[in-house]
């Protein structure tokens, strides 16, 4: 496989090379895929880092529904343009299913968690958003203490189980305390979301020709990972799509193949600062492939015993020039500013006001990003406890790594 080729091809596709520039955020997301929210800056770096969206008008999306936070493939939230609501939620469904499992060790039955389940719905009816504290007081014994051996299992009281299944089953939405998707404070409402009216073999074929048209080409085993349906229902999913394997065994669907071979990357570089779980990076969950060889075989700064090729996820936001990742950068809070640090085979090296050989290109795209979380974000956390405190260290591993 010609690697840079490949790697511009899945950039292009992401809208990271421009074409997407001012477009609404309903659209970024249906033509790139669903950004992934734990809490952290993802959503609004993945919008910017496409079209220019401000953190105001993705926050404005949200309230108009546009957009929104809802649990999808895997059971995992993602934010999804409302295009996709209701596949979203039908891919889902089953995930909380693991969560009653966990109760029945400790004693706890599906009837039980049912009738929960009847009372939060009623309480929430005709309610404002509700947040867990003020449902657990107003559903009073309702909701039941789960103790010490809950706590170590992760399941303090029944709630976060019944919240879980009624936001999976489209009954109740979370609503952002303050409008802002990089935190996990919430109240619940009622809602009554759209269905896409497909059986569920009908719904994961679905899933399936949008991963491809996000990201492909890409591999079985890559779908897999992002949907976690089993192989059987991976090769149904598929069945209709006609794949065309363009080489290494990853597959596109035959009209993408066709402008695949056709493909040119850009001669000149294009700069993307992207959240760690952006979608480039997380739909297939390779990180070698968005490296160079040389690049992969670097130690990971802070963990010389670890090399950037063998990493499942990647330590630090990345760096990326035309699909390929070439460095890591963390915000500073305190200093405000972004600390990066270049890969040696990459576009040069340097630090957080530094000189190095990076290029007046890379400087904008550092500027633009560094303005941009400074003055509308706050903070670059990578999901819901990040915080200054605990990503020092990272920050001094990059500060120490650029020259």
């Amino acid at each position: 496989m010609d690697m840079i080729k490949l790697r511009a091809w899945w950039w292009h596709r992401q809208g990271l090379d421009g074409a997407l520039s001012g477009a609404d955020p309903g659209a970024v997301l249906a033509r790139t895929g669903w950004a992934r929210s734990v809490g952290g800056a993802n959503p609004y770096l993945t919008l910017f880092a496409r079209a220019g969206t401000s953190r105001a008008a993705a926050d404005a999306a949200v309230k108009a529904m546009e957009i929104y936070e809802l649990p999808a493939a895997r059971g995992c939230t993602y934010v999804l343009p409302a295009e996709h609501f209701a596949l979203g939620l039908q891919v889902g469904r089953g995930a909380p299913e693991a969560d009653l499992r966990v109760l029945e060790k400790l004693g706890v039955d599906r009837a039980e968690i049912d009738v929960l389940c009847t009372a939060v719905c009623a309480t929430l009816d005709g309610a404002g958003p509700m947040d867990p504290a003020q449902l657990k007081n107003a559903l009073g014994d309702a909701v039941r203490n789960l103790g010490e051996e809950g706590r170590k299992r992760g399941q303090t009281t029944t709630l976060p189980a019944a919240l879980g299944l009624l936001q999976a089953a489209g009954e109740i939405r979370r609503v952002p305390a303050n409008g802002r998707l990089d935190q996990q404070r919430y109240g619940y409402v009622r809602w009554t979301p759209p269905t896409t009216g497909l059986d569920i073999t009908g719904a994961r074929a679905e899933l399936a020709r949008l991963f491809f048209e996000w990201i492909g080409p890409a591999s079985m085993a890559h779908l897999r990972w992002f949907t976690a349906f089993s192989a059987a229902n991976a090769k149904a999913a598929v069945a209709g799509l006609d794949l065309v394997d363009v080489g290494g065994g990853l597959l596109a669907p035959p009209a993408l193949a066709k402008e695949y071979g056709q493909f040119a990357p850009p001669a000149q570089p294009r700069y993307a600062l992207l959240a760690g779980i952006d979608a480039l990076i997380l739909l297939r969950r390779d990180v070698p492939a968005l490296l160079d060889a040389g690049d992969a075989a670097l130690p990971i700064p802070g963990d010389p015993a670890r090399q950037m090729g063998v990493l499942p996820d990647l330590p630090d936001h990345p760096i990326v020039d035309r699909g390929r990742v070439i460095g890591l950068w963390q915000y500073d809070v305190h200093a405000g500013e972004i600390v990066w640090w270049l890969f040696g085979s990459g576009a040069g090296s340097g630090g957080a006001g530094g000189g190095g050989a990076g290029d007046d290109a890379l400087r904008e795209a550092i500027g633009r990003t560094t303005a941009f979380v400074r003055d509308e974000l706050g903070d670059a956390r990578s999901f819901s406890l990040d915080s200054p405190q605990s990503r020092a260290p990272r920050v001094a591993a990059l500060r120490a790594a650029a020259p």
